[in-house]
């Protein structure tokens, strides 16, 4: 068939080559930016959009310079120490990220910024906080390493009843 036949074929094909992917990819990109730019023009309207505006860019900018390069070069280190053992790693990251996103959240409480607001609103101290995140923290590793030592145990067995 001769591409005016399949009109349709020949304008996806055409967009895909110009645009890098599907039709409806740049559909859903842009239905994302119209949200974005709605809660924009919202948060716009309120007395705190500077202070927002600041914090948002000052996590962008804390991230992209600060912290990727720490992280990047944390797992760049794991991997020379690790070397064959990727699953090792995996085992490692995930605690880790649970970790530091619970660090990240928490942080305030952890730290103790605004201890006496904090107790002022709710009557509580923010002295439980970096003894749980520690707890917590520990936890994930602890069960993390257990997972690790069930999985190697089993792939032993399986290794040792295929002999």
């Amino acid at each position: 068939m001769a591409e005016r036949d399949r009109p349709t074929e020949g304008r996806a094909g055409r967009l895909r080559a110009g645009y890098g992917a599907a039709p409806w990819h740049l559909l859903l990109v842009t239905a994302v930016i119209v949200l974005a730019g709605w809660v924009a023009l919202r948060l716009a309207q309120e007395a705190t959009f500077g202070r927002m505006l600041l914090w948002f860019v000052g996590a962008v900018i804390a991230h992209d310079l600060v912290l990727f390069p720490v992280y990047a070069s944390a797992d760049r280190a794991l991997r020379a120490v690790a070397r064959d053992r990727v699953t090792l790693l995996n085992y490692l990251r995930v605690p880790a990220l649970g970790t530091a996103l619970l660090f990240l959240v928490y942080s305030p409480g952890i730290l103790r910024w605004g201890e006496t607001t904090h107790e002022a609103a709710t009557g509580l101290t923010q002295r439980p906080y970096l003894v749980r995140w520690v707890v917590l923290s520990a936890a994930l590793f602890l069960l993390s390493g257990l997972a690790y030592l069930l999985r190697r145990r089993q792939a032993s067995r399986q290794r040792s009843e295929s002999a």
